[in-house]
């Protein structure tokens, strides 16, 4: 394994590594995140990560995709041509180098460290995005409609569906359509029995989301891995950090429309909202 030292990606070849180092120097960079690219029609291959274009959609199950790469790759899932299979769980795959990271769970690999907490990842791309979400502050990425700030694109484009009331994940058993994955995948397990639940072998308690379970067990053993950098305070994950951190602040991120009265959390500007609606006489939603 080759390791690009700007960006710590992996590769098989000094040759791969080689090309790929050209896109640190390139002169294509998206004006957004920074991000360098070989070309101009890669550039802009990227740049629909940030509009959340897909114009390639798949003739067979309407998946759609920002490149047209990626569609060829997808289709091979239906044809079944050119695919690469795991020896050990007989797992397929469209790409060896998936295949080659995949295999990494049987072996228990972990060739990505993070030098800041020296926590090891089997893909280039988990140790990136643990960066971001944990030893960085940036947040690059801005929602028109509240301006919230987020890290990733990606969890600005589902939050962004919370704004439009957008719902496209569709069941396929009934007319029932949803905000987010995760609620489709609860609702076939409870209302169409497809999937399997995530069990804990302690209590046998059962979840939809195996995240979800995942908590549960921090729980059991009692490990809280988030620490507070003011007053010690531990934590189960980072989302009750950020809570807990805004107790010792003075910012109030959340304001009500009605009366501009401010809130450090979003509950609190929901129950002050229905109240002071019913108080200047509109009703409530």
């Amino acid at each position: 394994m080759y390791t690009c030292t700007q960006c710590d990606k992996g590769y098989f070849s000094r040759t791969t590594l080689k090309r790929h180092m050209n896109v640190h120097s390139s002169r294509y960079k998206c004006t957004e995140c920074g991000k360098c690219c070989n070309s101009t029609n890669a550039l802009a291959a990227h740049r629909r990560s940030h509009s959340g274009e897909k114009p390639f959609e798949c003739t067979v199950c309407s998946k759609r995709f920002t490149t047209s790469g990626n569609l060829v790759l997808h289709n091979r899932i239906h044809s079944g041509e050119n695919l690469h299979k795991c020896h050990v769980c007989e797992k397929l795959f469209t790409r060896s180098i998936e295949m080659y990271t995949h295999m990494r769970v049987h072996t228990g690999d972990k060739p990505y460290k993070c030098s800041l907490c020296k926590k090891t990842f089997t893909q280039s791309s988990h140790l990136q995005s643990h960066k971001r979400q944990v030893h960085s502050n940036r947040r690059p990425y801005e929602c028109p409609y509240c301006g919230k700030l987020f890290k990733f694109n990606t969890k600005l484009n589902l939050h962004v569906r919370i704004h439009t009331g957008a719902k496209p994940c569709s069941c396929r058993y009934c007319s029932e359509r949803f905000t987010f994955s995760s609620q489709l995948k609860t609702h076939l397990l409870k209302s169409h029995n497809e999937g399997s639940w995530s069990t804990c072998n302690i209590c046998h308690k059962k979840f939809s989301q195996s995240s979800n379970l995942k908590l549960h067990l921090m729980r059991h053993k009692g490990v809280k891995p988030y620490a507070c950098s003011e007053c010690s305070k531990c934590f189960y994950t980072m989302h009750f950090l950020r809570r807990h951190q805004l107790t010792h602040t003075k910012h109030k991120q959340f304001c009500c429309g009605l009366c501009g009265k401010n809130f450090k959390h979003r509950e609190g500007v929901v129950q002050h909202f229905k109240k002071c609606s019913h108080k200047l006489g509109f009703s409530s939603v």
